[in-house]
């Protein structure tokens, strides 16, 4: 496997609103060190692929805002490598753009493309599985997805459900991908979990550059044809200017609606890596390190009593108190405390909207 020809595309343009307080228009969660490592979820994605892709094959896409933070937390990469989006488009354009970025140097190239903001915990398991990813999609008009088991009926993700077996290079975990299913309810999601057929979609893709080119061509001709038109301006002085126009002329859509879900050329490499893609309060606490009453603490001054099963995140400088709650969310940040029940988190989202209301008023 020729490194030269491997890319990876980090896609950092989410703006994390259900990790509110912490997380904020300003500085969203990817650019957070959320698991209290001593690095950003952006520097620990980047650590993981760095290890079989060399820096120069990066590309991180994320908005204009905030490209100057993506610069400072990785350092490594150039100022060209960091891709800025002028609007939120969802993660069509978004690979779009990385995509033509990617073949106008190097036209064979496999690509995986990556969330910033997900968890793996058995890191050098995942980078086996990606590197086998990367074998099966050489040379081949394929498009491929990382699956995990199931291990509870969660309604937050989307499910792949599998058709036959792929045999390739005495892999037994590579599969032809027969449907998608976003975010079902509850019962749906039990109902997934008992035929064995369904595995959680975990949003990271490999492919070659050109297959997902095909791929945009026949299934959004749409925005392909915007990226086609001035792709003569790519890596040249007008690149920006021609970004913008072309955002403010991409519908929004995800690539999973846009294209996975309607190619047949979809497969799924599915494993167990110790997958979260980190997207609420509930999930960090899954993953967080636990005191013997179930609270997961961040903060070296926090004190509690009679609670349980609560995430606290506080500043290190702040003190504490925390008496009688049981499964509560408790976060400061700057100037905004959140005390909120952990099982009505979903709410979270609509506080900040009334807040952000209430402040304009004031």
């Amino acid at each position: 496997m020729e490194n030269c020809k491997n890319y990876c595309v980090i896609m950092a343009g989410g703006i994390g609103s259900r990790f509110w307080p912490l997380s904020t228009a300003e500085k969203p969660k990817q650019f957070l060190d959320f698991l209290g490592v001593g690095r950003t979820l952006l520097q620990l994605t980047y650590d993981r692929f760095s290890k079989i892709i060399p820096p120069e094959n990066f590309l991180v896409v994320t908005s204009e805002s905030h490209k100057n933070l993506v610069c400072s937390q990785l350092p490594e990469l150039k100022s060209s490598q960091v891709l800025s989006e002028p609007l939120r488009r969802n993660t069509a354009p978004c690979v779009a753009y990385a995509t033509y970025k990617i073949l106008s140097t190097c036209p064979d190239a496999n690509v995986i493309v990556a969330p910033s903001d997900h968890l793996i915990l058995k890191e050098d398991y995942f980078i086996e599985e990606i590197k086998n990813g990367l074998n099966y999609v050489t040379g081949r008009d394929v498009l491929l997805t990382l699956g995990l088991h199931p291990n509870r009926p969660e309604t937050g993700y989307g499910y792949i459900q599998v058709a036959e077996t792929v045999s390739f290079n005495h892999m037994d975990n590579l599969y032809r991908v027969k449907t998608f299913t976003e975010k079902p309810d509850r019962k749906m999601a039990e109902l997934f979990i008992e035929t064995g057929e369904f595995y959680w979609n975990s949003g990271i893709f490999i492919w070659s550059a050109q297959a997902i080119l095909n791929a945009l061509i026949k299934h959004l001709p749409e925005v392909n044809a915007l990226f086609e038109y001035g792709k003569k301006h790519i890596n040249t002085d007008n690149e920006i200017q021609y970004i913008n126009k072309v955002y403010s002329e991409c519908p929004n859509i995800s690539i999973d609606y846009g294209v996975m879900e309607k190619a047949d050329n979809v497969y799924v490499l599915c494993a167990d890596f110790g997958w979260s893609d980190l997207g609420t309060w509930g999930s960090l606490y899954e993953n967080h390190q636990k005191d013997e009453s179930q609270n997961a603490v961040s903060g070296n001054r926090v004190y509690l009593y009679d609670s349980e099963g609560c995430i606290v995140n506080m500043p290190n400088q702040k003190i504490a108190v925390i008496q009688g709650l049981k499964d509560y969310i408790i976060v400061e940040s700057e100037k905004t405390l959140l005390i909120c029940k952990k099982d009505d988190e979903q709410q979270i989202r609509q506080f900040v909207a009334d807040v952000s209301l209430s402040e304009e008023k004031k």
